[in-house]
């Protein structure tokens, strides 16, 4: 449980799909925050001498981001490596880390504008639902060897809602997939849809038993070790027994990188390829749509050691054969995809917008610029 705060290159922002590839399967890419580069090539062309005292990293429309909140964050990521990173890489993590913390001072003010702040009742409910797992001194325990605080957290979960709900007055609520839209994607991938073979709908949630930097969900919560990868699954498990929702359990926790940005689904998968590995086959034949397995160990190499755990959710069953236009679950398939794909781009360039808007400079970025041998 890791309690770092939603960013803008998280799913409410820029992820793209993979391409129409099969309906429902190849969800979204994760690619990564706003390029460094451009961080450090603003700099350069502006020339910028700092002004501000040292502890100033950047502003966003004059409002100071502190050297002190970029390194919290980084010591947190640090802490999760194996091993410690060179002087280049502390660098450049710390850039990612100060160029989110931009990105999310430029939505805090969009917001404010919007009048579409989380308020504190809203902020409450969803600790309340973080909480649940645990007793009070266990989520304190985690806290302090996450070396965050519980207004840290209300931090965290304020930004998180407050983001979604610009979100989704500016974006969502104009998005509109019409029947054209639909019958011309079904008509230009037919073949898609002609199953040689059943086909299981899927979504996952992934814990790793060493993290991966790689990996982005929205707490940022990655397992160190196999205890803590036990305990993180287990208590995922256990909210999903008690009726917490599959795919915001994923967005927030799941360390698959392909996944987790989709709510963990992972499309549809042949019944050939799910029997290459028996004990899942075995776990997700049992199942009917809407149900999960318990979790499983993913093993790697001849030591048969588990290298992560996973908890699948059945969505569908898909028989073979040419599913028509006329399928209300075809369509309904198709429009979803639509509407992510749509929902992504329009996320993606109005966070760019946002951005061009706004007033930024980056202190840290031109320092490293002027100090560079």
């Amino acid at each position: 449980m890791n309690f770092i705060m939603q960013t803008l290159s998280n799913p409410t922002a820029a992820d793209f799909s993979r391409g129409p590839a099969r309906v429902g399967m190849r969800r979204t890419a994760k690619i990564g925050s706003v390029a460094m580069a451009g961080a450090l090539f603003f700099a350069a062309l502006t020339g910028c001498s700092r002004t501000p005292g040292p502890d100033v990293w950047a502003t966003v429309n004059g409002h100071p981001i502190m050297k002190s909140e970029v390194n919290k964050y980084y010591q947190n990521q640090v802490n999760s490596m194996q091993q410690p990173p060179t002087a280049d890489e502390s660098a450049m993590l710390r850039l990612e880390i100060l160029d989110k913390r931009i990105s999310e001072e430029v939505i805090r003010q969009q917001a404010e504008k919007l009048h579409l702040v989380a308020t504190d009742a809203e902020v409450d409910a969803r600790l309340a639902q973080y909480k649940a797992p645990y007793t009070e001194q266990q989520f304190n325990d985690e806290l302090k060897a996450k070396g965050l605080t519980l207004e840290d957290v209300r931090r965290d979960i304020w930004l998180n809602m407050t983001t979604e709900k610009v979100l989704n007055k500016e974006i969502e609520s104009k998005i509109n997939i019409t029947d054209a839209d639909v019958a011309n994607f079904y008509n230009l991938h037919q073949v898609e849809f002609n199953l040689i073979e059943p086909e299981y709908h899927l979504a996952q949630i992934v814990v790793t038993t060493n993290p991966n930097q790689q990996v982005e969900n929205r707490q940022n919560s990655k397992a160190r070790n196999d205890e803590e990868a036990q305990k993180k699954i287990n208590a995922l498990h256990n909210q999903l027994e008690t009726g917490a929702d599959f795919a915001q359990l994923a967005i927030n926790y799941s360390e698959a990188p392909d996944t987790t940005s989709s709510g963990g689904d992972m499309g549809f998968i042949k019944a050939s390829q799910l029997k290459s590995d028996p004990e899942v086959y075995a776990a997700i034949s049992k199942l009917q749509p809407g149900q999960i397995t318990p979790v499983l160990p993913i093993t790697q190499g001849a030591s048969k050691q588990p290298a992560a755990y996973m908890i699948c959710k059945l969505i569908a069953i898909e028989p073979a054969g040419q599913h028509p236009l006329s399928d209300p679950r075809v369509q309904q398939m198709i429009r979803q995809q639509l509407h992510d794909s749509r929902s992504r781009l329009l996320r993606s360039a109005y966070n760019e917008v946002l951005r061009d808007q706004a007033r930024v400079v980056n202190y840290y970025a031109e320092d490293i610029l002027k100090n560079a041998h």
